[in-house]
């Protein structure tokens, strides 16, 4: 099946781009950015309490506003089957147009990748197809997805936290 993902959330003044790979079943049926209730993206924001989470999404979009951050994916479309990165088909895979956002992101200084796959892609896609990154830091984080489950919860809230500048 061909997926499609969504508009970047962003505002001017973002410092941190945070990039996924392709948004989960769950995400792409809510049409929210890491929707799926076991993803620990948006418990990070709010220091790692889960019960601080708001149920509304534009509350969670303000928490990473106000912590200048921006959210994208780097696949514009791919063919998956299911949730896992692993099931992308590579061949179909199409990045998003990060040259356009850069250039509304004067204040960008470093870019987080949710997992593996979304630094592979971004650098298959986008560094070897010519676009200049060298101004940004490139740092590869462990996904947030509840199938990535070999890494404990605090050790992924230390490393993102201090990735996201949040301590």
């Amino acid at each position: 099946m061909l997926l499609n993902s969504f508009e970047p959330l962003w505002r001017e003044d973002a410092h941190i781009l945070v990039l996924g790979s392709m948004p989960g079943v769950a995400s792409l049926e809510q049409q929210q950015y890491y929707a799926h209730p076991r993803n620990l993206f948006w418990p990070l924001l709010f220091n790692g309490d889960l019960s601080a989470v708001p149920q509304d999404y534009s509350l969670r979009c303000c928490r990473l506003f106000d912590r200048r951050l921006a959210l994208w994916d780097v696949l514009k479309h791919c063919r998956r089957a299911g949730s896992l990165d692993s099931a992308i088909e590579t061949q179909s895979e199409v990045a998003n147009d990060f040259a356009y956002l850069f250039k509304r992101l004067p204040l960008l200084k470093r870019i987080c990748f949710n997992g593996q796959k979304a630094a592979q892609s971004f650098s298959r896609h986008v560094i070897k197809a010519g676009l200049d990154c060298s101004a940004y830091e490139l740092l590869t984080l462990p996904s947030t997805s509840p199938a990535n489950a070999g890494i404990s919860y605090e050790k992924k809230y230390r490393l993102w936290a201090e990735a996201l500048q949040l301590l």
